[in-house]
């Protein structure tokens, strides 16, 4: 999720089942029309992919459910219950516990995404008996969002545990502190270009929350969420309100989207510069990051992850990047320029490191954060833009491709233990935040 100077290469790769409502009801009530995004789910891939894992249960379920609601506290019970099942079936499916409901990879982030959009069409097209105002339809929407991408079941243990254990490598010593580390992922995007594209970011949120891995000081927890490719969602602050009370309490947190062709990067700047590249709605936003306070809002935010650490280290296939480069205007001038090494003093943000899509502003947003919240000098923080997931050679034309393949698989499977590594060797090289 690159700036366009970086994603003219990386597009070309893919840069870094719902029950449709009658016709005549879309008609009568235009409120209920579905999204850009919904409206994809009924292409043959998404049914498909939905079919091979056993995620097309999930939207008639909820249906049925829904339909028996009598009074608008049920229905909010119902919808928060049911998207809390929903992320955690998808991380579960993707640790391997419970049937896999099909042959499709475990891995495998879309089936979340597109059993979330068939949900969320539901309810937006939802007439029940009691009545429904538009804004309390909008309330149903955002806590279905917020708890099928885990973003309120974050749960980090004490500073001390007696039954942690590390993911194969048996037993943690109860006497251990427990280091908690926070990771962000992202849904598919460019969905036009090609309907099949998973996001190896939102499959390493899947693989890892939960889970603990062994560092150097002993076993560390990691909690994990997803976020949608929407400016929108951003600006309305989805990244502060999900982020703000774990921060002061995390020994570490990574951004993490799907970048470039190939490589791993540690983002090094982040600028408060939205692109306009079209998000999954088709929308475009060019314009200062918008956040709260912007009088005090700085052009640039800095990684505080230990990128000295990660880029020396072996943690897999892909070569790894401290990237230093941004686009600036300089003080003075009027021309955006780039700046291999870093912004020049005084400089307005054009892209960061990451570029000026969604990937810079969450990264933007957690790092101004970590500042505001005065742990800049604390919290080990910043962004990993992952490699671009790529199928196999013979399935890359969208029109005539498969929805997966052995290389797609590896390639995924691949880049989730290499983002795992990547955590270890940065919370090896981290010291502990006191509570």
């Amino acid at each position: 999720m690159t700036h366009i100077r970086v994603r003219i290469g990386a597009l070309g790769l893919a840069l870094l089942a719902g029950l449709a409502a009658p016709p005549a009801l879309a008609a009568e009530n235009p409120a209920a029309a579905p999204t850009v995004e919904e409206q994809r789910l009924d292409r043959a891939a998404p049914q498909e992919i939905l079919a091979r894992s056993g995620f097309d249960t999930v939207v008639p379920e909820f249906a049925r459910a829904l339909g028996r609601a009598r009074s608008y506290a049920q229905a909010e019970r119902l919808v928060e219950r049911q998207g809390a099942r929903l992320w955690q079936r998808a991380v579960d499916r993707a640790q391997g516990r419970g049937p896999a409901g099909g042959d499709l990879s475990r891995d495998d982030d879309r089936p979340l995404y597109w059993a979330r959009l068939g949900m969320t069409r539901e309810v937006r097209q939802w007439q029940p008996g009691f009545g429904l105002t538009e804004a309390r339809r909008a309330k149903l929407l955002a806590a279905l969002e917020r708890t099928s991408r885990g973003q309120d079941s974050i749960r980090f243990p004490h500073s001390r545990s007696t039954s942690a254990s590390t993911s194969g490598s048996g037993a943690a010593s109860g006497s251990k502190k427990v280091k908690r580390i926070l990771v962000t992922g992202f849904d598919p995007f460019t969905l036009d270009r090609d309907v099949r594209i998973s996001n190896p970011s939102g499959a390493t949120a899947l693989a890892l929350d939960g889970t603990v891995i062994r560092t150097a000081d002993g076993p560390a927890r990691i909690e994990t969420a997803v976020f949608p490719v929407r400016w929108q969602d951003f600006a309305d602050g989805t990244v502060e309100r999900t982020l703000r009370a774990h921060l002061p309490h995390v020994d570490l947190f990574t951004t993490v989207s799907q970048g470039r062709v190939g490589r791993i990067d540690i983002e090094r700047t982040n600028g408060a510069w939205r692109g306009g590249f079209p998000d999954n709605e088709n929308l475009s936003r060019t314009e200062t990051v918008p956040v709260t306070d912007p009088a005090s809002q700085p052009q640039w935010t800095t990684t505080t992850l230990p990128y000295k650490d990660i880029v020396a280290a072996d943690t897999g296939r892909f070569p790894v990047y401290d990237n230093t480069s941004v686009t600036e205007i300089p003080a003075g001038g009027t021309d955006p320029v780039v700046r291999p090494e870093g912004p020049t003093a005084g400089s307005t943000a054009r892209a960061g490191g990451g570029g000026n899509y969604l990937s810079n502003e969450i990264a933007y947003r957690a790092t101004l954060l970590r500042d505001r919240l005065g742990l800049a000098g604390s919290l080990p923080g910043g962004h990993v833009h992952t490699p671009v997931l790529e199928f196999g050679a013979g399935n890359t034309d969208p029109a005539s491709g498969t929805v997966t393949d052995a290389q797609f698989v590896r390639n995924r499977l691949d880049i989730i233990a290499q983002v795992r590594s990547i955590l270890t060797v940065a919370a090896d090289a981290t010291q502990d935040v006191t509570d």
